[in-house]
């Protein structure tokens, strides 16, 4: 009997130091010099997970249902239970419905939003989630503007660009958060569902300064969005368009592929899957 109890107390030390081993094995996997921008497979919606080097984090939207849960559980380790920044870029519920549930698994220092309001179920939860958080865990808030920087580490900064005002009273894509997320030589313009009213106005302020690696296409690929003149200022590698299977808008249209071929970006859809890029501030992969 005594030797049972020995042999079974060694197993469990076993599996006790197999379990450790484990656990630094996905620490040690996750920690390197790498900026990871992964744009998450939500279905019709957007959700976009950012890494920077240093291990910070920062969630844009979350698509439209508790699929970016599920999404998240596969690009950040499974101990880790907290997010640094969450940014909601309008309130339009493919772009906010899984967010209260984020807010409610996660523990969330920044939450960044636009003045503008929706009168729908979706956005009426997360301003409950949003209210609670900022009570009972004391989660900053903020509505951003033109020119505020986000330093994700010393050398990753997210940059707004628009608004430049309030956005109290705008139909809720006019008012999308507009962002310049930037890593060395790597850069990623992140537009939400910004139209091209807003790009033409974004190319008249910024103009050669939207240069960027990566294009989030505006709108899934909608041809409100992606207008010719502003993808030829943002002059992309890749074109990064966000959309369901089967959707029932037609996202992507033809019409803005053909922009995107015409000038030379390559378009990739999270219709075919999570869609992530890797880089160490020279190069950028991007990881099928």
């Amino acid at each position: 009997m005594h030797k049972v109890r020995s042999t079974f107390h060694l197993w469990v030390l076993v599996i006790l130091f197999i379990s450790v081993l484990a656990v630094w094995y996905a620490i040690l996997r996750e920690s390197n010099d790498d900026l990871v921008v992964s744009f998450l497979n939500v279905g019709q919606g957007d959700a976009i997970f950012i890494k920077a080097p240093n291990g910070n984090q920062i969630l844009i939207d979350g698509g439209q249902n508790n699929a970016v849960l599920r999404e998240l559980s596969k690009v950040m380790p499974f101990y880790d239970r907290s997010i640094d920044v969450v940014l909601a870029t309008h309130p339009d519920s493919d772009h906010i419905g899984g967010l209260s549930s984020v807010l409610d698994r996660y523990d969330v220092s920044l939450f960044l939003e636009t003045e503008a309001r929706a009168d729908t179920p979706a956005f009426l939860s997360l301003r409950k989630a949003v209210l609670s958080e900022m009570e009972e865990k004391g989660m900053k808030y903020l509505n951003p503007r033109a020119g505020q920087v986000i330093w994700l580490d010393k050398e990753t900064r997210l940059v707004v660009l628009f608004p430049d005002r309030s956005t109290d009273g705008f139909e809720t894509n006019t008012a999308s958060i507009v962002a310049k997320l930037v890593h060395g030589d790597s850069s990623f313009m992140l537009t939400g569902d910004a139209p091209s009213s807003i790009e033409n106005y974004l190319v008249s302020v910024y103009g050669k300064n939207l240069a960027s690696t990566v294009l989030k296409a505006g709108h899934h690929g909608s041809k409100t969005s992606s207008s010719e003149i502003f993808v030829g200022f943002v002059s992309p590698r890749y074109a990064v368009i966000s959309a369901g299977k089967d959707n029932s808008y037609g996202h992507p249209h033809k019409q803005v592929l053909d922009i995107f071929n015409k000038l030379n970006a390559m378009p990739l859809s999270t219709i075919e899957g999570r869609v992530t890029f890797v880089s160490d501030g020279i190069s950028l992969k991007y990881k099928e």
